[in-house]
């Protein structure tokens, strides 16, 4: 593995690195939201450590990968051949992943439209909720972390640089999360908007394992504009409440 100190000095490095530290961010960010929505269900006094532990096993698992860098190579190697496609690890990993995150979003949907049914579900589950969300948010971390070290793998060959832009993605990612989850938690239609950001992930993984190329740049534009869209609503929501309030006043 070769050192950090002789790569400061390049500048090729440093450009490599901060794009890296980019990537890795606003990759985080799905990871992120996922964290939030499941966290958010748990009792106030768990969510703090469920949201610590899920991040600190995302940096372990990632720092885990990148010292396997030659074995995950390999995974993107074709392992069978169906309609024409050779699917390798990586695209069957990227598959369950996605049917994973389409399978969540859409139950987190049909309770959040239907809160009856949501509270016959949790009955009984109380005491199991915790650990089921870390199991949850390991099996996403795993998916989340193949991906990025691959996109890594091929952007830098340089093991120390991708190392500082996990750490660093990671910390921003760990800082972010309780302000993140707290917003989602006091805005009902954000957390609508946010399954529906997995849910369009999901399919992203699935399209992606099956050989069809998504740019992310595309998908980020979307979740962009839904998410600049949904903040004018509640700048008007906002003021529309303020207007009311100084009438009754």
């Amino acid at each position: 593995m070769d050192s950090i100190i002789p790569l400061l000095s390049d500048p090729a490095a440093w450009v490599a690195l901060v794009t890296l530290i980019v990537m890795e961010v606003v990759l985080g960010i799905d990871n992120l939201i996922f964290i939030s929505i499941l966290t958010n269900k748990l009792p106030e006094h768990q969510r703090e450590k469920a949201r610590r532990i899920g991040i600190g096993l995302a940096l372990i698992m990632r720092l885990g990968l990148l010292g396997t860098v030659a074995w995950i190579v390999q995974l993107t190697e074709p392992v069978f051949e169906l309609f024409g496609h050779g699917f390798s690890w990586k695209d069957m990993i990227l598959i369950g992943g996605g049917l994973f995150l389409v399978w969540k979003a859409t139950k987190e949907i049909h309770h959040n439209v239907d809160p009856e049914d949501h509270k016959e579900d949790m009955v009984g589950t109380a005491v199991a909720s915790f650990s089921s969300a870390i199991a949850q948010i390991l099996l996403l971390d795993l998916v989340f972390s193949l991906d990025s070290i691959i996109t890594a793998v091929g952007m830098t060959p340089h093991v120390p640089i991708m190392v500082v832009a996990v750490v660093f993605a990671v910390t921003v990612m760990l800082l972010a999360a309780n302000p993140l989850a707290n917003f989602i938690e006091k805005n009902p239609t954000v957390v609508m908007l946010a399954l529906a950001f997995l849910l369009m992930i999901g399919t992203t993984l699935i399209a992606e394992g099956m050989g069809f190329h998504v740019p992310k740049g595309y998908v980020y534009a979307a979740m962009a504009f839904s998410a600049l869209v949904e903040v004018l609503n509640m700048v008007s929501r906002n003021a529309r409440r303020k207007k009311k309030q100084g009438t009754l006043h």
